[in-house]
């Protein structure tokens, strides 16, 4: 089981809790390209231009960038959302801190 809490402004934060039939079969590499695939999609910035991005950077612009409704009607897309960054950072629990940009 993974809680993922997607925070984007001091008063507004999301929690997505994902059971393990959710993410059965999701690895890691699959998790990390989906992110990815969003990233590029949403035609996200990255923070770093002169450098490699790094998955936390991928997971705050995606979340910065798909904007805040995706993750207010708590839909498919939000879900997978929270698999792939738990699953990508093999954590149970995330705090996603848009504001702050910070991934914790």
């Amino acid at each position: 089981m993974h809680q993922v809490i997607v925070v984007l402004r001091a008063d507004r934060e999301y929690e997505f809790t994902v059971h393990a039939d959710e993410i059965a079969g999701l690895s890691g590499e699959a998790a990390r390209a989906w992110l990815l695939g969003e990233f590029e999609a949403l035609e996200c910035t990255p923070s770093n231009p002169m450098g490699k991005v790094l998955i936390l950077d991928v997971i705050l612009n995606i979340a910065k960038y798909c904007g805040e409704a995706r993750f207010a009607h708590g839909g498919e897309w939000a879900r997978r959302f929270a698999a792939c960054v738990g699953v990508a950072l093999d954590r149970r629990a995330v705090r996603v801190d848009v504001p702050a940009f910070v991934v914790g």
